[in-house]
């Protein structure tokens, strides 16, 4: 096909992307916000060798996995992508991306079925990341009016002052949408909405915001109300966390994760020494820390290592600011019982595979928030050690996002 060119086909997948597969005379069509089991029509809009990318023109038969989205801004927004699919849908589609990605990218067929986690598919997310707007208001602002379940939050500046605006990126564009809610987002985050509670910092353009519960952290924050730092709650221990660094966006499934990877390292023998690589704020190494002799903590962003060490206070823990292609020749001869690695999505670095299968513990659990570089990097595992288990956990409802515990046995 070219570009320009209609056609009507049925949609057979979703895609690790989102957008829903098709194929005509060999080729792969992507199209978002097609669902498996539609037929639709669709225009090519952009064309390469292999494959194709084209819009959804009209849904000629509608799938039984179709959903009407909650959100206005679906169609806009880029931060979902799969409201249009009933829960359910959703997971089925997930597992197969991560089934999908191990036999494509791996090279090989899971031995083992992957236990799945389900989250609620609303309110869920935690942290978000918003952008700010300036425009002018000349004129005094009128009083605000509902428009549809959306409403214009409060203003922060004097009369004639540039004002800022709350938003988010719009769907493949750098444009920024205004919004003032988001169901996707925590109770505590859609109330600070409604009540104007977000203030953006004055010399930031891209902000990070964090609730939970009663606990409100925004980046930057120009107002002691809501401040950069605060103290929250995981499984009965309690974590300080900074809204300027990383940290999981759905705290219930992390709970989840949490539980199960406690009960993975209590095979592992107790009086040997733990490793939490890239380790943010020492979230696992908190609770790890007091199943073993002792434990070191990797980690590449000095700020996060600082909320680690705050975080555990023990004097059995190590802490270590290294990147990832550094910690073999830190870990030469070093002996592990149990490790637990949480990497970026680029997954882990060639040294560090080439490491584990050589002097690598008995026992690892792979966080993993790529199911493409957790299929790589399993098929370089694999030399040294066997996949013992597979979990995914749905972090992120209505998006394509898979997070995942893969558990290797060395052989």
């Amino acid at each position: 096909m070219a570009i320009g060119d209609i056609f009507t086909l049925p949609v057979e997948r979703i895609a690790s992307s989102g957008a829903g597969v098709l194929h005509f005379e060999g080729g792969t069509i992507f199209m978002e916000q097609s669902a498996p089991g539609d037929v639709v029509s669709g225009r090519i809009i952009l064309e390469r060798q292999s494959w194709s990318e084209a819009e959804l023109l009209d849904i000629i038969e509608p799938s039984p996995l179709r959903a009407a989205p909650v959100c206005p801004l679906f169609s806009t927004c880029g931060g979902c992508s799969l409201q249009h699919l009933s829960y359910p849908a959703q997971i089925d589609e997930k597992t197969a991306i991560l089934k999908d990605a191990f036999l494509r990218i791996g090279g090989f067929p899971l031995s083992v079925e992957p236990e799945v986690h389900v989250s609620e598919p609303f309110e869920y997310r935690n942290r978000i990341q918003l952008h700010s707007m300036a425009y002018s208001m000349p004129q005094p602002p009128s009083p605000r009016k509902r428009r549809g379940p959306y409403r214009t939050l409060p203003s922060v500046a004097r009369r004639g002052q540039a004002q800022r605006r709350l938003g988010f990126k719009a769907r493949k564009s750098s444009e920024l949408i205004p919004v003032s809610d988001c169901p996707v987002a925590d109770m505590r985050i859609r109330r600070a909405f409604l009540n104007g509670e977000i203030l953006p910092p004055a010399f930031q353009d891209r902000f990070t915001v964090y609730g939970r519960g009663e606990l409100l952290l925004v980046e930057g924050s120009p107002t002691a109300r809501t401040p950069a730092r605060g103290r929250m709650s995981i499984l009965g221990r309690e974590i300080l966390l900074d809204a300027s660094v990383f940290f999981q966006s759905n705290a219930a499934m992390l709970e989840v994760l949490l539980a199960d990877l406690l009960q993975t390292a209590a095979w592992a023998d107790s009086c040997s020494a733990a490793a939490d690589l890239y380790c943010g704020v020492g979230t696992f190494a908190l609770f790890l820390s007091d199943r073993f002799l002792s434990i070191d903590l990797a980690e590449e962003n000095r700020n996060a290592l600082s909320l680690a060490r705050e975080n555990l206070k023990r004097d059995h823990a190590s802490y270590y600011a290294l990147r990832d292609d550094q910690w073999p020749r830190f870990l030469q001869g070093k002996h592990y019982g149990f490790m637990v690695m949480d990497p970026p999505r680029q997954g882990l670095s060639p040294t560090l595979r080439s490491w584990l299968c050589r002097e690598g513990p008995p026992l690892i659990a792979y966080i993993s928030c790529d199911p493409a570089s957790l299929a790589r990097d399993s098929r370089e595992l694999l030399a040294g050690y066997r996949l013992h288990s597979l979990s995914w956990y749905d972090f992120y409802p209505q998006t394509p996002r898979i997070e995942s515990m893969a558990v290797f046995e060395k052989k």
